[in-house]
């Protein structure tokens, strides 16, 4: 959930190609609505769709990683084998 604060629009400047401008005003003729709501779901979808795709691949490096795992291409790790390594980490925030 977003507070008030979050919800509340502000004014940007976007450089669009013109058949873009004709394509939006199409739709918002056709709809009944105005270009900021067609942009600002453009974005939404956008925004969730690269978000899908960064988990799906994070899932899909974890689930390869786990079949070497059993496939004895890598070893075994324990929880504390883990813990040290990410304590150890340059990049890890514990």
């Amino acid at each position: 959930m977003y507070t008030l604060a979050q919800l509340e629009k502000q004014q940007i400047g976007l450089r669009i190609p013109q058949y873009l401008i004709d394509e939006i005003d199409m739709f918002t003729k056709q709809f009944a609505i105005n270009r900021t709501d067609i942009v600002i779901e453009a974005l939404r979808s956008y925004l969730a769709q690269q978000k899908s795709i960064a988990f799906y691949e994070k899932f899909d490096k974890s689930v390869q990683e786990a079949k070497k795992i059993i496939d004895k291409e890598l070893p075994e790790t324990t929880l504390g084998d883990l813990i040290d390594e990410l304590n150890h980490s340059t990049n890890s925030p514990i």
